[in-house]
């Protein structure tokens, strides 16, 4: 499959107008890396803000795909993805910095453990704290679990888990569900037999599928917590969407996930969970602002009455065959705002 252009891997970055952070992410790459070879394939999705153009001033190893327009997260990297030469293929975030021998040493942990098919490592916030953005596949009664509140219940008992590893400090090695997409190593005829990410997940769980895929296919998916990156956390898309458009994706991926894993009875129940919690939230945050009523206050209830009322309305059935949603949500196209 590789033939004789193969490398070790192939770093695959996605970006959209990403000046700010690019370069100091491929600085990292190339500074922290001395023992395995790689290629870096920047896929970009229609950027205007000239980092092109520099990439290829100061880094011209850097192989560039200029997609012309912004595909989005799926697609843009499934492009990257298909061009490849990699044994592992690393998807990486532009807003992360690549720490000392990083790369290296999570090849070498892969390598070790022929029965893993996805690896991370520790992803750090700017100051140093665990991230916490490596969690177990989402189920039906896990998003019932989050939805009556019960995250610290599930400390005590596991099979209350509310979607995330409570109390979990990421110091221990371990199998886990998935990986955040800022940062997923996969090996790389693992990656092209999947076809790489669903297109349909437009914006956010398309790393959930593709990791519940990877377990599908057999293989574990494995966190090592001796390297660590950066993510600068969001840098990559701040300024570009709405806290309404961020919300409407994730329901609608929301929905689309539970129906391919789950069939109409899971995204019923998922809906029934969403509005049970919406309700408990607005309660409670309607509480607060009588108290002590600020205008961010004001704006996190509006948002939480908008997404109860699109939840309420939605036609599941339309949404996941056809992609119909109430007239009150933007369609996924309109909510993109560029800088």
């Amino acid at each position: 499959m590789l033939g004789e252009l193969s490398v070790k891997l192939s770093i695959i970055i996605l970006v959209w107008n990403d000046k700010k952070v690019i370069f100091d992410c491929l600085k990292s790459i190339y500074a922290s890396t001395h023992k395995i070879d790689f290629e870096i394939i920047v896929s970009d999705n229609g950027s205007t803000d000239g980092s092109i153009e520099r990439i290829r001033q100061e880094y011209p190893k850097v192989r560039i795909l200029e997609n012309g327009s912004n595909l989005r997260f799926a697609k843009g990297n499934n492009v990257a993805i298909d061009i490849s030469h990699g044994e592992y293929v690393l998807i990486l975030n532009p807003d992360t910095l690549i720490h000392e021998g990083a790369l290296d040493t999570i090849v070498a942990y892969a390598d070790s453990h022929p029965e893993g098919g996805a690896f991370s490592c520790r992803v750090l916030n700017s100051d140093g704290t665990f991230q916490g953005c490596i969690r177990p596949l989402p189920t039906v009664r896990s998003e019932w679990c989050l939805a009556l509140g019960l995250g610290q219940v599930s400390r005590f008992i596991p099979a209350l888990s509310i979607g995330e590893y409570v109390g979990w400090d990421g110091k221990d090695e371990r199998k886990v569900g998935w990986l955040a997409g800022c940062f997923i190593l996969i090996r790389g005829e693992l990656v092209k037999k999947l076809r790489g990410f669903d297109p349909q997940f437009f914006y956010y769980f398309e790393d959930t599928d593709l990791c519940h895929r990877v377990w599908d296919a057999g293989y574990t998916i494995r966190y090592y917590p001796g390297c660590s990156i950066t993510h600068l956390g969001g840098m990559s898309t701040i300024g570009r969407f709405t806290p309404i458009s961020f919300a409407l994706d994730a329901a609608v991926t929301r929905y689309l996930y539970y129906y391919k894993y789950f069939g109409m009875s899971g995204i019923e129940s998922c809906r029934n969970a969403v509005l049970v919690g919406s309700k408990i939230r607005r309660a409670w945050f309607g509480l607060v602002q009588m108290l002590h009523p600020t205008d961010a206050g004001a704006k996190k209830l509006e948002l939480l009455h908008n997404l109860d009322e699109w939840h309420s309305r939605v036609d599941l059935h339309k949404l996941v065959e056809r992609g119909e949603e109430p007239e009150i949500a933007l369609k996924p196209s309109d909510r993109v705002l560029e800088r």
